[in-house]
């Protein structure tokens, strides 16, 4: 099978930590535990705040194979945050159409992202493997993240204030001390044994075949996927284009059929050959799996926080695991920073569960209804389906029915952290909701976007304000966009205004993560103070 790139190995080094004698144990704010796309982005966010963060992985490479390949405008602009973003799109292949087919019929396409006036796209597709190389390379430029390979935590004791691991390496067990601990080690986590608990929900039998070919084809850059395709008939089909001229094939298979047999590549060619109309590929990798829609009951436990795959699995269909793992990661850096340093109470935490559970119950529903549809397991199912089908043919709101994966969208919270409107608002992010972008002037001359005005106020509390001549009464520690004004930003465009049903003196108070904690029409420093203590957890 070829290989897209060499794969990435990291030697394991002795630390000095593993050199303590006579019983003690170094102690850290934080450790990480899974060096993958969530426990990365997580330790960088963390690192950029200030904290130091011991990150463990028990492997000592890059995860091999695509894996992920869908990650959305959401996690591009965290990524941003992260010093990475422009690097993964320079890298991923950009696309933001899609198209649905019933048999060799188009029966209607879509554009995820259809205005202009936003910094990054819709979704890029990108090998997994890029994902993880371009955070590492990052970690190795932030001093305050330690990164282990080949050390794997086998043990666990909680104590009042803090946790201790114990840690094997190639020369054996150490133990260190962590005021916190976050399990990113995936749908497999041991961390997640090692604290008693296990998911809930629902495993599904449908087998799926993931083929990524490297090949030259003239297929556009869109989503294209079909039911009842006349290559595979009966059943479904997906084609996505990755860099390096891969893509990316997922053919839905027979629950009873055999999973070693249909992995091998002599019984996966003739498939793939059937839908291409031709056999000139090579394979790039090859891997069937079922899927789940689970759920922990709770994201913390004591001094354990559970975050990405650790924390709920859903299908691949939807680009929902990946990019839901990484707003856990966004969600939850910047509320343990801040109770790292004693400026808000330990509760604060729970509003992480609070919100991504709710996230992870939304794409669970979301997941379990596409794969439904996908894949009916009873009579009324698949009559409906062919109800729904045969509607889109004929019917706009039939089209709206279809559903081959709907994809991952930001989550909106119904949060204790949220202040709810007291004004009349016809349109804007309420409450709850991410920030969205918008072109924007600098008072240089400079073209920049909203999203990057946020970075440069250090992703802290920040209040968004659409001038009247008069500044808002801002409270100590919250960063100021303000658009409009002297010295203040220009709505290019008048997008801005526009997008955020903005008026003179119109106010959003952001959170550190670019979720809005508030808006105003008429900001006081009384109702922006009691809006900050709420959303940072002190009131």
């Amino acid at each position: 099978m070829a290989q897209s790139r060499t794969q990435s190995n990291f030697g394991y080094r002795r630390h000095a930590d593993q050199d303590q004698t006579g019983g003690g144990i170094s102690a850290y704010p934080v450790a990480v535990i899974g060096a993958g796309p969530v426990g990365l982005s997580l330790a960088i966010d963390l690192a950029q705040r200030g904290q130091r963060v011991v990150l463990l992985d028990d492997a000592d490479r890059i995860g091999e194979g695509s894996r992920a390949i869908c990650f959305s405008k959401r996690s591009l602009e965290f990524w941003d945050r992260l010093g990475v973003g422009q690097r993964m799109v320079d890298k991923g292949v950009v696309w933001s159409v899609g198209r649905i087919f019933h048999g060799a019929a188009q029966l209607y396409q879509f554009d995820l992202l259809p205005e202009q006036g936003h910094r990054r796209p819709a979704f890029i597709n990108l090998q997994q493997f890029y994902a993880e190389a371009y955070l590492v390379d990052r970690v190795g430029e932030l001093p305050t993240i330690d990164l282990r390979w080949r050390n794997k935590v086998i043990a666990l004791e909680q104590r009042n204030d803090h946790a201790i691991l114990t840690i094997e390496t190639p020369e054996g067990p150490y133990r260190i001390g962590a005021n916190y601990v976050i399990a990113c080690d995936g749908a497999r986590s041991s961390l997640r044994r090692m604290v008693g608990a296990d998911f809930t929900g629902q495993v599904f039998e449908d087998q799926f075949l993931i083929a990524d070919v490297r090949m030259t084809a003239e297929f556009p850059t869109e989503r294209w996927f079909w039911f009842d395709p006349p290559f595979h008939a009966g059943r479904s089909a997906l084609l996505h284009k990755q860099p390096d001229d891969v893509w990316r094939i997922d053919l839905q298979l027979n629950p009873d059929a055999d999973p070693v047999k249909e992995k091998l590549p002599e019984n996966v060619r003739p498939r793939i050959a059937r839908m291409l109309g031709h056999d000139r590929f090579d394979f790039e990798w090859i891997s069937l799996y079922k899927f789940q829609c689970r759920r922990m009951d709770k994201f913390i436990h004591g001094r354990v926080i559970f975050a990405g795959d650790a924390a709920h699995q859903v299908s691949p269909f939807g680009a929902r695991g990946a990019n839901s793992g990484l707003e856990d990661a966004e969600n939850l850096a910047w509320k343990l920073d801040r109770v790292l340093r004693q400026a808000s109470p330990a509760s604060l935490l729970e509003s992480y569960h609070i919100e991504r559970s709710m996230a992870a119950d939304e794409n669970i529903r979301e997941s379990t209804r596409s794969t439904d549809f996908m894949a009916p397991a009873t009579r009324q199912e698949a009559r409906y389906r062919k109800a729904v089908l045969s509607l889109a043919k004929e019917t706009e709101f039939g089209k709206r029915m279809i559903n081959g994966g709907r994809l991952s969208v930001p989550s909106i919270y119904d949060s204790p952290l949220s202040t709810a409107d007291c004004d009349s608002w016809r349109g804007g992010p309420r409450p709850g909701a991410s920030m969205l972008d918008t072109p924007i002037t600098a008072p240089s001359g400079k073209s920049e976007y909203l999203t990057g005005a946020f970075i440069a106020c250090g992703s802290q509390f920040t209040l968004l304000e659409f001038a009247d001549g008069v500044a808002a009464d801002i409270p100590e520690g919250v960063g100021t966009i303000r658009i409009g004004g002297t010295g203040g930003y220009s709505d290019r465009g008048g997008l801005a205004a526009q997008r955020y049903d903005a008026k003179p003196s119109t106010a959003y108070l952001l959170r550190p993560d670019g979720y809005v904690a508030a808006r105003f029409r008429h900001p006081t420093r009384a109702a922006l103070q009691s809006a900050l203590a709420r959303a940072a957890g002190s009131n």
